[in-house]
């Protein structure tokens, strides 16, 4: 199978192209930073990708794009990329929730002998929040327990499963770590990872086998926070808020 993929939900922009050569899976990756550059390097990494890969455009079976949530910026770019790029090849496009992807890869990384496991994976969401969803793997497959959702730290619950081996994943063990305290008390392993090309590489064949693949019109990111910014107004009355719980 002959697949595009990149994300660039977070900091970091991941690019990935595979095929079958002489009836062995190769892989061409690529790492770099994301954040404002991917919109201008984007592009001509993937057609970089895409030639050291002996392909063109049109010889996809489908192009891939982490959908989110993250990065709002980093978002629109992949989403925008891989219908421009699927527009003019006309081929299907994948989205992929990029908590899944990052489930994948820290399970692929970290835990690659481990036939059953729960992972719970976690985004850096700013603004005091963390993208969080929780899925089973099992028999190869993944299954969703809780989709992805926006919540605290200090409010995360991670529901116990029959699995023996349960994984918080992500980027915010640094940023929020004495938060994560009551979280981690259900959970047997902590995994530093962020979604991966080569996790919706992997992930893909799966996806396009159940029928998860659309047009490229029909492509969209998948944000969980509308709002990314406070007014004057709700920041001065947390303000107010916290000098009052400081002065009781």
């Amino acid at each position: 199978m002959n697949l595009l993929a990149f994300d660039t939900s977070t900091e970091v922009m991941s690019i990935g192209v595979s095929r079958v050569v002489d009836g062995v899976p190769r892989q061409w990756l690529h790492t770099s930073a994301g954040g404002a550059q991917a919109s201008a390097s984007l592009i001509a990494t993937v057609m970089d990708l895409l030639q050291q890969a002996g392909l063109t455009l049109a010889q996809l079976d489908a192009i891939c794009f982490g959908a989110g949530p993250g990065a709002f910026t980093g978002l629109r770019t992949a989403c925008a990329v891989a219908q421009g790029l699927a527009f003019g090849a006309d081929v299907p496009v994948l989205p992929v929730d990029t908590l899944l992807a990052l489930a994948e890869e820290a399970r692929h990384a970290a835990l690659p002998e481990v036939p059953l496991c729960r992972v719970t994976a976690l985004l850096d969401a700013r603004m005091d929040e963390m993208y969080a969803a929780t899925y089973d793997f099992a028999d190869g497959q993944w299954s969703e327990v809780q989709g992805s959702h926006l919540v605290r730290p200090e409010d995360l619950v991670v529901a116990r499963g029959a699995q023996a081996v349960q994984v918080l994943a992500g980027n915010v063990f640094t940023v929020y770590a004495d938060r994560l305290a009551s979280a981690e008390q259900n959970a047997t392993t902590r995994i530093t990872a962020l979604p991966t090309a080569a996790a919706l590489l992997r992930l893909a064949p799966g996806l396009l086998a159940a029928g998860k693949a659309v047009t490229a019109a029909e492509a969209l990111p998948l944000y969980i926070r509308d709002k990314v910014a406070k007014t004057t107004a709700e920041r001065m009355a947390e303000k107010a808020a916290a000098h009052a719980a400081a002065a009781q």
